[in-house]
């Protein structure tokens, strides 16, 4: 996923130094050129040692270390750089960077590169909170870093408060959010419905199917990473929501429908991957009870159709594109849909199919447009939804 990338992680004096082992080795296991440098306090939580077994490169402390092949090395890995981690970022660290100090390795490194920068900062509370250290990270932002918000929990310190490095998985999210694909989507807004939708019989029971979420929020995940402003609008879902995604949870159909009433006009593309539920109970009807078993009457009316109201409704220049689930008939019923919604694409997938539909983590989709139908091979969702976007921008 990232061969070919050179990332630099920089570590600073700070307890949490410990857990940017586990950065670096999901890093290489993703293929990545990693090299690490290490301010002197850091190598007191942290032997170096560790980041060179894992990394296979030496891990670079002393600015005037004569221990490597020839080369001005803060200039050298400057110029092959991709990606610059600076995690955890001390409040030192932080101040140096903010004013062009360069006194190190690591700053001298940083200020050489031309790369993004992402910065984690790890420190006490209080001194999260001074209002210099503040005004630091606003610097770092004004010259293009990416600051990533620190948790808040217990610390090392046992004071409770912001400060706290996030764990290195979600490090590891901004560095594939950075580098796993071209920015291709930039510049576009895409709307994306995913999720089950639930229609309440009665205070207890609800009318819903078997959607987990996984393609509409693949779509979403995979346009974000392309560099597109995503906002799902998502029934109950098994996925954990992206990240940098605008998520916005929702239960019935007629809550999804109002909130893509909201935001649609402004979108470039819209995917509606969402599985609404038909019908809405309406009225409930007495039971009759019998012996063994009982009868349950409900009077259902049609939810609002979100797909045939966007393509009634669209804005001039926009893409819509919907999913068609099939049993039979996949083809003709599709190209039906792809008439009668007035959308640009229909994405249609066999129930039937080995591979395909709820809860699996891949799909076999046909795209179907009034000029083609391109039928692909079983892919992960995720390889569909780049797929989709593709064909849609």
């Amino acid at each position: 996923m990232l061969k070919g990338k050179t990332i630099i992680l920089g570590v600073t004096g700070s307890i949490a130094a410990y857990k940017i082992a586990n950065l670096a080795s999901a890093l290489i296991k993703l293929h990545a050129d990693v090299h690490v440098l290490m301010t002197e306090n850091a190598t007191n939580f942290i032997n170096p040692i560790t980041f060179e077994t894992l990394t296979n490169h030496k891990c670079l402390v002393d600015t005037f270390d004569r221990n490597f092949n020839y080369n001005v090395e803060h200039v050298s890995l400057a110029k092959k750089a991709d990606l610059v981690v600076v995690a955890p970022a001390s409040a030192n660290v932080i101040a140096k960077m903010a004013h062009g100090i360069a006194d190190d390795m690591l700053t001298t490194t940083v200020l050489a590169c031309k790369c993004k920068k992402i910065v984690s900062p790890a420190m006490n509370t209080n001194m999260y909170e001074n209002p210099i250290l503040q005004d630091n990270l606003k610097v770092l932002k004004k010259y293009g870093f990416e600051i990533i918000e620190p948790a808040v929990g217990l610390l090392a310190c046992r004071d409770v408060g912001a400060g706290k490095m996030p764990e290195p998985e979600v490090i590891l999210q901004y560095i594939l959010q950075e580098l796993c694909y071209e920015k291709d989507l930039k510049g576009k807004k895409i709307l994306v419905t995913a999720g089950a939708t639930k229609e309440a019989i009665d205070p207890v029971r609800y009318i819903t199917n078997r959607s987990t979420g996984k393609m509409g929020y693949a779509i979403a995940k995979i346009a974000c990473m392309r560099g597109a402003e995503v906002t799902l609008i998502s029934g109950e879902s098994k996925v954990e929501p992206y990240p940098f995604v605008n998520t916005i949870m929702v239960e019935s159909a007629s809550d999804m429908f109002e909130q893509v009433k909201n935001v649609y006009k402004e979108m470039d593309i819209i995917i509606k991957a969402a599985a609404v539920a038909d019908y809405t109970p309406e009225v409930v009807a007495e039971e009759k009870i019998k012996k063994k078993d009982g009868d349950c009457s409900i009077s259902c009316k049609r939810t609002t159709d979100i797909l045939a109201y966007l393509g009634e409704n669209r804005v001039e220049g926009q893409t819509i594109c919907g999913f068609s689930m099939e049993t039979e008939h996949l083809i003709e019923n599709s190209k039906k849909k792809l008439e009668k919604k007035r959308v640009d694409m229909i994405v249609a997938n066999n129930l039937r199919t080995e591979g395909a539909g709820f809860g699996v983590d891949t799909n076999v989709v046909t795209f179907i447009t009034k000029e083609s139908v391109k039928e692909l091979p079983k892919m992960t969702k995720e390889q569909v939804a780049y797929e989709l976007l593709s064909q849609l921008k």
